[in-house]
């Protein structure tokens, strides 16, 4: 089955980034944009573009009948969603196989069960992936999970079922906050994903953020190509990944990582996905939800094996085999770290939009950058705050370091604050140059 011609569904650096994939491929690509968006980088690289709609992301990027609609005007028989924006929704996906549209991603029954985060820790318990203890289904009665809570003890955490990216969750350190925190979770998770359903967990006070990267193709073979720590966090929102992780043994590594890859056989998955695990001061991992999609940090785990994941979720979508097993997955070569370049303050992190004025980008030996940012951009506020991905990639972690600091130091974007003068500062931090940093890093700082 082979695409003659892809709609990306997204804008931005990951736009850019799925047209290369497909130019190199040669396949052309349709670039949508909002009425803002007109002089967007995705938009000039693209083959086509058009305009689906105001600013408005409910408007423009989230309006499935128009995206549907460009399909059917431009010819365009294949959609990469991207992340973020309709990259996670079932119906999009459904909708598209239903319009003889290919879905660049996994199928909608797999979307749908990874998206329910109370019917995702079901099967990954079915499917031996250790997780955390806590409920067995929403809180539908209070003493029912004072009783829980009791019995795992405090602290505990409160999380929407349709929630994610680290959003709709609230921590809980008493028994007596339980009732208030649970009706408040519930509220904000109604409002922000339209379902009020809240589970509970046990919450780790000092965890790290590891994930795993799976690959799986049309024939139920699968593989996963390592971890990355994700640990680097504020307001649970990701700042910097880095390859291998540091702490993991080898041992561990390849149990959890093929643990992974039966959990998404037994579901039916295909393509590029993603399980996020918290792991312990004990050395334990569990599993905390799987993104169903191309993951931002998805450069870190190409620098370490050589692999294009977007090219291979494209060949997937086409019918290709995986071009390798397990034993012959390459890498992992060397380290690598990504650093997100965004538009915000260094120190509390708020928004900066606006135009820049300077941009002179860094680059040699190991040194890879993904964005939109350029001198006469404007950076906007309707919009997420990423302008760029600092991607650095070295022979050991010492090396990757070193050439990091390199990197940023000659990275120079004007007119806008962006958070380099903050990675720089992290790179000073014996916590993280010693590798020994957990989730909480940042607050310390």
């Amino acid at each position: 089955m082979s695409i003659s011609k892809i709609l990306v569904a997204n804008r931005g650096e990951i736009a850019m980034r799925v047209i290369r994939a497909a130019r190199d491929l040669g396949i052309p690509t349709v670039a949508v944009h909002s009425t803002v968006d007109r002089e967007s980088p995705h938009v000039r690289m693209a083959d086509e573009a058009f305009c689906i709609g105001p600013a408005s992301s409910s408007e423009s990027y989230l309006n499935i009948p128009t995206l549907l609609s460009v399909c059917e005007v431009t010819g365009a028989d294949a959609v990469h969603p991207g992340y973020g924006f309709l990259s996670e929704n079932a119906q999009f996906a459904e909708l598209c196989g239903v319009s003889g549209i290919t879905w660049i991603g996994p199928p909608p029954a797999a979307i749908n069960a990874m998206g329910d985060k109370i019917k995702a820790r079901e099967l990954m318990q079915e499917a031996g992936v250790p997780i955390l203890p806590g409920t067995p289904g929403a809180i539908e009665d209070v003493a029912e999970a004072q009783a829980i809570a009791a019995e795992i003890g405090f602290p505990m955490i409160l999380k929407a079922a349709a929630g994610g990216g680290g959003r709709g969750m609230k921590i809980v350190e008493r028994a007596e906050d339980l009732e208030q925190s649970w009706l408040t979770c519930s509220a904000e998770a109604e409002a922000s994903f339209g379902s009020g359903a809240v589970y509970m967990e046990r919450f780790l006070r000092s965890p790290r953020h590891v994930e795993f990267q799976i690959v799986l193709d049309q024939y139920g073979q699968g593989v996963h190509l390592f971890e990355r720590d994700c640990s680097v966090q504020r307001r649970h929102q990701k700042l910097v990944e880095e390859a291998p992780c540091v702490v993991l043994e080898e041992k561990s590594r390849q149990e959890l990582g093929q643990l992974c890859v039966e959990a998404s056989q037994k579901i039916g998955y295909v393509g590029v996905g993603t399980f996020e695990f918290l792991y312990d001061t004990d050395g334990s991992l569990y599993f905390m939800e799987m993104n169903t999609r191309i993951q931002v940090e998805h450069p870190v785990t190409e620098a370490i094996t050589g692999v294009d994941l977007v090219r291979l979720q494209i060949e997937i979508a086409q019918g290709a085999r995986l071009p390798f097993t397990q034993d012959e997955v390459p890498g992992p070569f060397g380290h690598a770290m990504e650093f997100r370049i965004n538009a915000e303050t260094p120190d509390k992190f708020l928004p900066s939009p606006g135009l820049i004025t300077a941009y002179e980008p860094a680059g040699g030996i190991g040194v890879r950058i993904d964005g939109v940012a350029h001198a006469g951009y404007t950076v906007l506020p309707h919009y997420d705050s990423m302008v760029a991905k600092l991607i650095v990639h070295g022979a050991n972690r010492e090396e990757c370091l070193q050439r990091a600091r390199r990197a940023l130091r000659e990275y120079r974007i004007e007119g806008i604050s962006t958070t380099i003068p903050f990675h720089q500062k992290l790179l000073e931090n014996e916590r993280f140059v010693n590798g020994d940093y957990d989730t909480h890093l940042i607050a310390t700082m």
